[in-house]
């Protein structure tokens, strides 16, 4: 099979993927009081007055099947519902906040990748001698590192200490301009917007808004695939094509970067993907400690709104949002395994 039909007959799978997930959170609902359910529907502050209308609107009471299909109609034109945590449409509640968490992943998921995938690599390549120790030693103590913890002790030491960086994703002179009319929101994105805008200085101060919060994401993400590239690498390097391929004479640099390392990857393209993917869902205690309105940040609030109760309509969002993003996460891995592994397309 070509690459052309492997990915065509995946996206395919993506289809069917997608309406179980709507299927399976659209369930879970049903547990719960129609007037909650409500929120689903409403559109505007005005119509939570009318509660009893939108449930005899939708008919919330009728049987699963007619409340699905209303259901899936309201979310295929874009209507997710009303968030009582943002006191706006659910959907605009999250187009707006995830401009923020993309950007921390942009940042950080490409260090914690590539750097993790090369002290993996000279981790395995180096076994036992002082480079590899150090490396593990700092991979473990990373992995143990609690991020909120991690978190206060570099806004104790760069921000009230050095006075270096500063949580929020701007300082208050910046933001003040990035919310004036002067300001065009291309992306939603401060460093990027910055340089779309003519205005060099606000893409500074988001870089240096950004430094804290991405090293906590690295320090903590990394261990893992460190450890992950380094035992693959390590398993890959003792198998037999490996070991014939330098009694042929070929150079230790080929050989780690042309056979080994592309056949070790496997294992850390399926991590990977998971990682940025679950960033990509929101990293709650960096958001929450940093200051940054971003999507994790928006459901945590939306779990314990409304005075200890739950804004149904935002984690419902939230959810369906996450499912999109994971299924998408394992497309983009089963095409890299085939394009790494022809074999697999004859699956």
């Amino acid at each position: 099979m070509g690459m052309g039909a492997f990915i065509i007959r995946r996206l395919l799978m993506v289809i069917p993927t997608l309406i179980g997930c709507t299927l399976l959170i659209f369930a879970v609902t049903q547990m719960i009081n129609p007037y909650l359910r409500a929120s689903l529907y409403i559109t505007n502050e005005k119509q939570l007055a009318r509660i009893d209308d939108i449930v005899k609107k939708y008919g919330l009471n009728d049987p699963f099947w007619v409340q699905y299909s209303r259901w899936m109609s309201e979310l295929l034109r874009g209507n997710l519902g009303w968030s009582y945590t943002a006191n706006q449409p659910v959907a605009t509640a999250m187009m707006r906040r995830f401009p923020a968490t993309l950007e921390l992943v942009l940042f950080s998921a490409p260090i914690i990748i590539f750097l993790g995938i090369y002290l993996g690599v000279q981790s395995a390549v180096r076994r036992d001698t002082w480079f590899d120790h150090i490396t593990r030693s700092t991979a473990i103590i990373g992995w143990s590192l609690p991020s909120f913890w991690l978190a206060m002790i570099l806004i104790a030491i760069f921000y009230v200490g050095l006075g270096w960086f500063a949580p929020h994703r701007l300082g208050n002179t910046a933001s003040m301009f990035v919310t004036s009319t002067s300001f065009i929101k291309y992306t939603g994105l401060n460093t990027i917007d910055g340089l779309l805008n003519g205005q060099l200085w606000i893409t500074v101060d988001a870089l240096r808004h950004l430094v804290l919060p991405v090293t906590v994401l690295t320090v903590i993400q990394i261990a893992l695939i460190i450890r992950v590239m380094r035992s693959s690498m390590l398993e890959t390097l003792n198998k037999g094509y490996i070991v014939m391929a330098r009694a042929k004479g070929l150079k230790n640099s080929e050989v780690i970067n042309r056979h080994a390392r592309r056949n070790a990857l496997i294992p850390v393209i399926t991590l990977s993907a998971l990682l940025v993917a679950g960033m990509m869902t929101g990293v709650v205690i960096t958001e929450t400690v940093f200051a940054i309105n971003g999507i994790g940040r928006f459901a945590a609030d939306a779990a314990i709104a409304r005075g200890g109760g739950v804004d149904m309509a935002a984690i419902l969002g939230f959810t369906l949002f996450t499912a999109i993003v994971f299924i998408f996460a394992n497309l983009i891995v089963d095409i890299t395994y085939a394009y790494l592994d022809p074999r697999i397309r004859l699956d």
